[in-house]
């Protein structure tokens, strides 16, 4: 290790360079102090600390200690008298001290000794602990993750309490340096799922890490596809389940959600009142949602071949009602399709972005002018704005899907428009080669179907009671091919 990069035996020396690596900033704090008879230096950033923490638990023990000849001596009756609690570490290398300042540390620079003590006195604002916004759940817990990374590790502790729950501490980021943590319980993992995890974190080139999602392009294949073989959740509940089936969760600091690794296309339609519910009308909810898959994929697409390329499928009466509202408009059904899409996404991002008192403005507005306005001015018909809106509804059933989903129907949409229903079959063939070809970790992300694991089907489509489910789980390894 270089001489510069070492912490010195000069207190004043270390408080200067660590004064010139915070030169542009206005809230580093430095204190001057005489500790057991030497000269000494405290720093800290000013809001990251808890101020009553650092009077009554650091400083006010140390001043009260008496004077000592030798530092080594002040050192053992620091750490025994001082913050007896196990959140203080002796650091020598004077980066890694910069970074333990920059994340709400205190730091003490003693004379004549080249180790900082860094105390672990964070005390920054925080979010308190709250109902998971992102997955409500009828009858599932009512705490979701923060934004502060130890919080959701002791959220997650609670649910599992035993010794084999192992989290691993990353650092992330050339400029942000940002903790990212593993989780998982060491006797259920795959190694090899285990290490390919954590090497590709490693390896992970990013400047700062400002949310978990920024870890996905990292976790899913090279290959592009429109699916995610990570999976995200907000509940600890949910991740909890997960880890016992030996999947990895990662988190990030300043995130209010962890990613899941591997996540498996079936994983899509599940949910936490899946296995709480009767299991027939599991099955019943499960199967409702993936045929509001299908719909929201293929309706609008299947809708324009059948107008445009095969009439006979569709019933006179019907025909007829749809060629009279589609004369009076002066676009095609493909073009119709698309527009009524995109104008779909654009009321749905202004939705989302703009603030909640006023949100309820872009929804009245979109209805007036996408429902009402648009059909009577001739500019779409009233079939196919009642398609499209139905499909936008069956979409919200699978929200975590959305961003694949949206992407998928406008291409059937455009398939269906110039091929008809032989364009529908090439995309969904297309689309079913794309699902099997994802292959995170070595897990099939087309299992438990493709390869078959016979006792995967009993938590797939069809859930069995937990009499069933208790004695017979189902891990990583067995979804290899």
């Amino acid at each position: 290790m270089a001489a510069d990069e070492t912490v010195r035996l000069s207190a004043g020396e270390n408080a200067r360079r660590m004064r010139e690596r915070f030169s542009r900033t206005c809230d580093l704090i430095t204190r001057e102090l005489r500790i057991g008879g030497f000269p000494a230096f405290a720093l800290m950033l000013d809001g990251m600390c808890d101020e009553e923490k650092i009077t009554d638990s650091v400083l006010f023990p140390l001043l009260r200690l008496p004077v000592f000849d030798d530092v080594q001596t002040l050192l053992i009756a620091v750490e025994e008298r001082v913050y007896t609690g196990m959140s203080v570490r002796a650091e020598t290398d004077f980066e890694a001290s910069a970074s333990a300042l920059a994340g709400g540390s205190l730091l003490i620079f003693l004379e004549r000794s080249s180790l900082a003590l860094v105390f672990s006195v964070q005390g920054f604002a925080k979010k308190s602990v709250g109902a998971p916004e992102a997955e409500i759940n009828e009858r599932g817990g009512s705490e979701g993750f923060t934004d502060l990374a130890k919080d959701n590790l002791s959220l997650l502790r609670r649910r599992l309490r035993t010794p084999c729950l192992v989290f691993e501490r990353l650092e992330l980021g050339a400029a942000g340096r940002t903790d990212a943590y593993l989780c998982y319980l060491s006797d259920r993992v795959s190694p090899d799922l285990l290490r390919g995890v954590r090497d590709k974190l490693k390896k992970a080139k990013l400047d700062a890490v400002l949310s978990v999602d920024y870890l996905r392009a990292f976790l899913d294949k090279e290959v592009p596809s429109l699916f995610s073989s990570t999976g995200f959740t907000q509940r600890p509940d949910m991740l909890a389940g997960k880890l016992t089936e030996g999947r990895v969760g990662v988190f990030s600091d300043g995130c209010p959600f962890a990613l899941i690794v591997p996540y498996l296309f079936i994983d899509y339609f599940h949910s936490l009142d899946d296995y709480i519910a009767n299991p027939a009308y599991a099955f019943f909810i499960r199967a409702l949602r993936i045929v509001c898959f299908l719909i929201s994929v293929l309706l609008p697409g299947l809708f324009v071949a059948a107008c445009d390329f095969h009439p006979e499928v569709l019933p006179p009466n019907i025909l007829l009602d749809i060629a009279a509202a589609e004369a009076k408009t002066p676009f095609s059904l493909a073009f119709e399709a698309v527009a009524i899409h995109l104008i779909y996404e654009i009321v749905r991002e202004a939705g989302l972005r703009m603030p909640k008192t006023v949100g309820h403005a872009v929804s009245i507005v979109g209805a007036l002018v996408v429902g009402d306005a648009a059909v009577n001015a001739g500019l779409i018909a009233a079939p196919m704005l009642m398609v499209v809106a139905f499909t936008a509804i069956s979409s919200a059933v699978i929200s975590k899907l959305h961003d694949s989903v949206a992407l998928i129907r406008l291409g059937m949409i455009l398939l269906g428009g110039y091929l008809g229903f032989y364009g529908i079959f090439l995309g969904c063939g297309l689309l079913l080669a794309d699902i099997c070809s994802i292959k995170p970790f070595g897990v099939a992300f087309s299992a438990p179907f493709s390869p078959y694991v016979r006792v995967g089907q009993l938590d797939a489509i069809r859930r069995a009671n937990w009499r069933t489910l208790g004695k017979n789980t189902v891990g990583t390894e067995d979804l290899r091919f």
